[in-house]
């Protein structure tokens, strides 16, 4: 089956899929306005903590410290687990994954669910998998439950609904919420506040009846096997506590070793996403509580590979706080569908590719999906140096004949220094036929940019007539 996102093949390069999204203006106005506005928000609190930099700095020990002993921690996480009287099950991929929760829904005899925002099912495409055995997910994020019930894929990490303006989802609301048990207000509004309480309404009775829920984790802790979710609309503290059966899926990257660990990430999460200084909930579960049976899903698909690229592996440090998309220049335009992935800016570029392997077109242009300006790696609170990993990826992508000749003959022109002397002198002399596009396939390159105008002469060949610059 194809997937889009909007309209988009998930499997279309990059380059085409932002050639159409920069066309939308009301979605670069709603993404202009939207990642400004987060940008200004996490700046003032990050502005606050005299520690910023040594909190960044030990983030990233303690996420580099765990990865390189994961398969320890894996092991301390799944023993802790167990005995608070929770069931653990490991999942390779996708569809062991899938297959796992689709088991153990199906075997408390319900056919609905409820969610918690979760960056790891919607990679897995749990939702889709589970309407496949007749069960139906129910998103209860407001985000979540605009982009579901229109029929939409998320396009930000934080914010997934960020592409659409409060008209668009009060619109979205009126056509679609009736279709859901609970109908929408005759007179609903765009007011935030209205929008927030036709959801809230439409989500209560689903929070009280439904018997299953599903959720990530934003951290695991090895130490006591302790599960912690940070949000911001209480949905998830509804979701944890209220079914009776709790199902957690969780990337094998987001365990932690200690309690001790957790207080710097509770200090770097909420700063760099939301622009708060601490999330309004906090949830933490340990084990199964009274009353409820608890499952956790350890989650492969691709980690595994990731871990053991030496430049690649710190993509896995992320704690999913897209602050890189808030300020990629190149995210702001194009939003977050033309990424093809549920992973959309800086992170996504560098993140989708080497878990799914680079064998799709899209996959292998990702990695040119930025401007290379570093404004990702400053704003990362564990210090991830995507712009170094992009470089990274670009040189392993498989690259057209044309473009390999092309880079041949650089590396020999460049490979000595009068070769590079003597081109330079021949351009210098055949300026003036230099074309302002280039001929055929190099016409990509001029049709988004100037070529840059040959000098007369080189700079060499400058200092050499005058003596140094005459010194």
């Amino acid at each position: 089956m194809s997937v889009t996102f909007l309209g988009m093949p998930a499997d279309r390069p990059f380059p085409r899929n932002a050639a159409r999204a920069v066309r939308d203006s009301q979605l670069r106005f709603n993404l202009r306005k939207a990642t400004g506005t987060i940008r200004a928000r996490r700046a003032g609190v990050v502005a606050e903590a005299p520690d910023w930099a040594e909190l960044r700095e030990a983030g990233k020990a303690i996420k580099e410290h765990t990865l390189r002993n994961l398969d320890r921690y894996l092991v301390q996480l799944e023993e802790a687990v167990t005995a608070a009287g929770g069931r653990v099950h490991w999942a390779a991929g996708a569809a062991e994954a899938n297959r796992i929760v689709a088991d153990l829904v199906k075997a408390t005899g319900e056919t609905e669910v409820v969610k918690v925002k979760s960056m790891a099912t919607q990679e897995i495409g749990l939702n889709e998998a589970l309407l496949e055995h007749g069960i139906t997910a129910y998103e209860t994020d407001l985000a979540e439950l605009i982009v579901q019930l229109g029929d939409d894929r998320p396009s930000h990490i934080l914010v997934p609904a960020i592409h659409r303006n409060r008209a668009e989802i009060r619109e979205v609301f009126a056509e679609h919420m009736s279709g859901w048990g609970r109908p929408a207000p005759d007179d609903l509004t765009d007011d935030p506040a209205a929008l927030a309480e036709a959801a809230r309404l439409h989500l209560r009775e689903r929070f009280l009846k439904t018997k299953v829920a599903i959720s990530g984790a934003n951290f695991a802790i090895a130490e006591t096997g302790t599960m912690v979710v940070l949000e911001s609309e209480g949905n998830g503290r509804m979701c944890l506590t209220l079914p009776r059966t709790l199902i957690s899926v969780v990337g094998i990257e987001k365990v932690l070793p200690s309690w001790r660990d957790l207080e710097v990430f509770l200090q770097l999460l909420p700063r760099s996403s939301t622009g708060e200084r601490m999330n309004p909930y906090t949830s933490m579960w340990t084990g199964a509580a009274e009353g409820q049976e608890f499952h956790l899903v350890l989650l492969d698909n691709g980690r595994t590979g990731v871990l053991a690229d030496e430049v690649g592996r710190q993509a896995l440090r992320c704690i999913r706080c897209s602050a890189c998309l808030n300020v990629c220049p190149v995210y702001e335009r194009t939003g977050g569908h033309a990424y093809g992935s549920v992973y959309p800016g800086p992170i996504g570029a560098i993140l989708t590719p080497q878990l799914r392997g680079m064998g799709s077109e899209l996959d292998r242009s990702l990695p040119y999906a930025s401007s290379l300006c570093g404004a990702c790696y400053e704003v990362c609170p564990v210090a991830i140096d995507i712009p170094s990993v992009l470089v990274d990826l670009r040189s392993r992508a498989r690259h057209s004949w044309p473009e390999r000749a092309g880079m041949a003959a650089a590396g020999w022109v460049f490979e000595r220094q009068g070769r590079l002397a003597a081109l330079q002198r021949a351009g210098g002399r055949l300026r003036r036929f230099v074309p302002r596009r280039l001929p055929g396939p190099l016409g990509r390159w001029t049709d988004t940019r100037d070529l840059p105008e040959v000098p007369r002469e080189s700079f060499r060949d400058w200092w050499d007539r005058t003596d140094g610059g005459r010194r």
